[in-house]
C-alpha cells in the first residue's frame, strides 16, 4: 500500500479509500491510484484487513441453484452491487437439500462475513436462519412460501403471478387451464392462477396439475407430453386450450411438446410463464410470461444489508413485496373455439 501511496503521490489513507470503494476520493485522485494499483500489481491482503478492521468486506449468499436463470440473475445483479463498495461475495448453493443448507448457512456465518443474504425457502423451510441476536446481520430475498415475520424479507408477489397469469388467460378467453408446475415448491403462483380464474366461475381440477420437478424444460417437456396425452383421451369440448407454467424455464419444455404432438402455439394451445428470462423473448413463438423483478428485488435487498453492516446490527423485521407484470407476447392467444364466454 505504502508502495502504490508513493507512485500515485497519494496517502495511504486514500489508498485504502479507493480499494474500499468509499466515495470521499476525487475521480482524478481515483483513477491515478488504480493506474499505480495495475502498475505494481497491487492485491489487498484481506486477512490482514479483516484483523485490524475487524471486518472481511465479504457478504455470504445463499442461493438454491445457479442453473436456474432467475436466481443467476440475482447473484449477478448482487455481485455488480458489491463489487461497487469494495466488497466480495461468498457463494453457496443449497441444491434444494434441507442438511446441505443447513451446512452452507453454518459455514458461512463461521467464516466471519460481514453479512448474510439468503435466497429461496423451499429447503430452508425446516432449518430457517437464525434471527437478529445470532450470527451475521441477515436479510433474505426470494423467499416465496411463508417468509418470517422476525428477519427483514425483500421478495416478490409470487401468488400475484399467478393471479395474473390467470386473468391474461380468462380475458382471452380461456376457461380449460391446465397447470405445469414444480410442487410443491410453487403452490403459491399455482394458488393465484386457481384465485383468478375462480372470479368467474373457472376451476383447474386437481387432474388438470402435472408436477415438473426441478422446473427445467426437461420437466416441462415430460409434464406436458403427459398433459397432452390426458388431453387427447376428452371430448371436444374438454380439452384444455392453455397451459399455465409456473416458470419460463418449463414453459419452454411444454412449447416443444406441444410442437411434437402435431399441435401449434397459440392456434391449438396457449402458454403462458413466469419469470421473463432472456430466452423467452426469443422462442419461437416468442413466450407470454409474468415478468419478475428480480434485479430490483436484489437492489432493495442488498441495501438493506448496507444499512445493518452500517449500523452494526441487524435491521428491522420488514416484509416487502414487489409487483410482476403481463408482458403479452405470441404464445398466447383466444382459444380455437371462438366466442367461449
Amino acid at each position: 500500500m505504502a508502495d502504490v501511496a508513493k507512485r500515485a503521490g497519494v496517502t495511504k489513507q486514500t489508498v485504502s479509500n479507493v480499494v474500499r470503494g468509499r466515495t470521499v476520493v476525487s475521480a482524478g485522485t481515483r483513477a491515478k491510484v488504480e493506474a499505480a494499483i495495475d502498475e505494481l500489481g497491487y492485491t489487498p491482503n484481506l486477512v490482514a484487513r479483516g484483523l485490524s478492521t475487524g471486518t472481511t468486506m465479504t457478504v455470504g449468499f445463499v442461493v438454491p441453484t445457479v442453473a436456474n436463470p432467475f436466481y443467476s440473475a440475482v447473484v449477478e445483479e448482487v455481485e455488480a452491487l458489491l463489487e461497487t463498495r469494495g466488497y466480495h461475495l461468498l457463494l453457496a448453493t443449497t441444491r434444494g437439500d434441507g442438511a446441505r443448507a443447513r451446512r452452507q448457512l453454518a459455514s458461512l456465518s463461521s467464516r466471519s462475513v460481514d453479512a448474510l443474504l439468503v435466497a429461496g425457502d423451499f429447503d430452508l423451510s425446516e432449518c430457517p436462519p437464525a434471527p437478529e441476536g445470532h450470527g451475521p446481520p441477515l436479510v433474505l430475498c426470494a423467499w416465496e412460501i411463508d417468509p418470517p415475520r422476525t428477519l427483514p424479507v425483500v421478495t416478490i408477489d409470487f401468488e400475484r403471478a399467478g393471479y395474473l397469469a390467470g386473468r391474461h388467460l380468462r380475458e382471452l378467453g380461456h376457461r380449460r387451464v391446465t397447470v405445469v408446475a414444480d410442487l410443491p415448491a410453487h403452490r403459491v403462483r399455482v394458488a393465484g392462477l386457481r384465485r383468478a380464474l375462480a372470479e368467474d366461475g373457472v376451476s383447474v381440477p386437481d387432474e388438470w396439475v402435472f408436477a415438473a420437478p426441478g422446473a427445467t424444460p426437461e420437466s416441462g417437456y415430460e409434464a406436458a407430453s403427459r398433459a397432452l396425452r390426458d388431453r387427447a383421451e376428452r371430448p371436444v369440448h374438454d380439452r384444455t386450450t392453455a397451459v399455465f407454467s409456473s416458470t419460463d424455464a418449463t414453459a419452454l419444455g411444454v412449447m416443444e411438446a406441444v410442437r411434437h404432438h402435431g399441435l401449434r402455439v397459440p392456434e391449438d394451445i396457449s402458454v403462458i410463464g413466469v419469470d421473463d428470462i432472456p430466452q423467452a423473448a426469443h422462442a419461437h413463438p416468442p413466450l407470454t410470461t409474468v415478468a419478475l423483478p428480480k434485479r430490483r428485488m436484489a437492489r432493495e435487498a442488498t441495501e438493506l444489508l448496507w444499512r445493518a453492516i452500517a449500523e452494526g446490527r441487524p435491521t428491522a423485521p420488514s416484509l416487502t413485496l414487489l409487483d410482476p407484470e403481463v408482458l403479452a407476447r405470441a404464445s398466447s392467444g383466444q382459444p380455437a373455439a371462438a366466442g367461449c364466454p
